[in-house]
């Protein structure tokens, strides 16, 4: 990343792992691979909520079918203020952007629409043959609305044409 910043298209890579949809049920996002990244961040959108959502937890799979699903624990950061105009991170105790720490068991967001989480995992972190990384979101029958999107970092191969990363 250079002084003026980063271009995502160029030296990173993004996906859509979970359209705009209600999650009512719970839901599973496209799985995605980190065989060419170093890092993932994975951004998960909470929109209306007619009940409280359930737990966010994240899977190291071993191929893009999700196959030897195995949960595991990360880091994320939350902005739990409703609405648009808030973009400053929750504190975590009394200090501002300090990462927050899921087990495998994940965690259970605030029961407020409108708000993100940022998950981030490194990839030398992920267990031994599971390079494969999927997110789910538990929700009860109300019908809660979410998306989500990874934006990989540290790429092998950087550039406009980059291998894709949901194969």
């Amino acid at each position: 990343m250079g002084a003026r910043g980063i271009n995502l298209a160029e030296e990173g890579h993004v996906i859509s792992i979970l359209s705009p949809q209600s999650i009512s049920g719970g839901v599973a996002a496209t799985p995605f691979n980190l065989k060419n990244a170093a890092k993932a961040n994975i951004i998960i959108q909470l929109g209306a909520l007619a009940i409280a959502p359930g737990a966010i937890t994240l899977n190291a799979c071993s191929d893009i079918s999700g196959d030897g699903a195995t949960a595991i624990p990360f880091t994320y950061y939350k902005q739990t203020t409703s609405g648009n105009a808030n973009d400053t991170l929750s504190l975590n105790g009394s200090t501002p952007s300090t990462a927050f720490a899921a087990t495998s068991a994940g965690f259970t967001p605030a029961d407020t629409a409108n708000t993100f989480y940022e998950i981030v995992v490194q990839a030398d972190q992920l267990p031994a043959g599971l390079p494969y990384l999927q997110l789910e979101l538990a929700c009860g029958s109300g019908a809660d609305y979410a998306s989500a999107v990874a934006i990989l970092t540290g790429l092998n191969y950087p550039g406009s044409q980059q291998p894709t990363a949901t194969t």
